[in-house]
């Protein structure tokens, strides 16, 4: 069998892909009294309310969106957090996130390998950039993409193809690297190859086209992607 083609750009996800999230979940927990099964419900109405906010052509940060719609679960159980307790919660949490255990090493064997590597991220230019310095991240990319610069979120396909045009690629020669199945989705179907990082509690979308390598870290992607000619 004949080696695969390199993607030209390797774009990764950030949160949940790179970034361990654990931290700001004990702290979403204890906002909601503790309610553990509450987190998911948190996660799932930022990500509807991401999209309700590009649909409607407006833009606002993902750490304004993630700390309204934890005010809004909390609301439906009777809890009240306000605004601001909110957004110091989720903008904070998010901001000072560890990397998962393989991250790094994954990155620096891919950079090694020459690839080049992209962050392409729904959280804001400031966030990110926070993100990845107080991480450690910084020096191993080449550069840092945040969707503040074109006001959509992903998945919406503008939004991939906005993304290949700043780095001047065609969107076949894209690889995006994500721990969520929608986001690897909407890659895919904007023309996209995809990775998907099978953290636990994640699922690939059974509707989306399959996705060219599926593996549980960043470890083993790496290591099948240096295998590319």
């Amino acid at each position: 069998m004949e080696p695969k083609i390199r993607p030209k750009v390797l774009f990764f996800d950030v949160n949940e892909t790179l970034l361990d999230l654990t931290t700001i979940k004990s702290q979403v927990e204890v906002a909601l009294d503790g309610n553990k099964d509450l987190l998911p419900l948190w996660f799932t109405t930022m990500l509807q309310y991401s999209l309700v906010v590009s649909a409607s052509q407006r833009y606002e940060p993902f750490g304004h969106i993630g700390a309204a719609a934890l005010q809004m679960v909390a609301a439906n159980h009777n809890i009240h957090i306000s605004e601001g307790k909110a957004r110091s919660i989720v903008i904070s949490g998010l901001r000072d996130l560890p990397t998962h255990p393989e991250v790094k090493d994954a990155l620096k064997q891919l950079k090694q390998a020459g690839y080049t590597l992209v962050s392409l991220t729904n959280s804001s230019n400031e966030g990110v950039n926070t993100q990845f310095k107080n991480a450690g991240l910084t020096q191993l990319f080449d550069q840092i993409l945040s969707i503040e610069d074109v006001g959509k979120f992903k998945p919406f396909t503008d939004t991939y193809n906005w993304a290949a045009n700043k780095l001047n690629v065609k969107p076949e020669e894209c690889m995006l690297i994500a721990a969520h199945g929608w986001d690897v989705a909407g890659a895919l179907w904007a023309g996209w190859r995809a990775a998907f990082v099978s953290r636990p509690g994640q699922q690939l979308f059974p509707l989306a086209p399959n996705t060219e390598i599926a593996e549980p870290n960043l470890k083993n992607i790496a290591d099948i992607l240096i295998t590319y000619k």
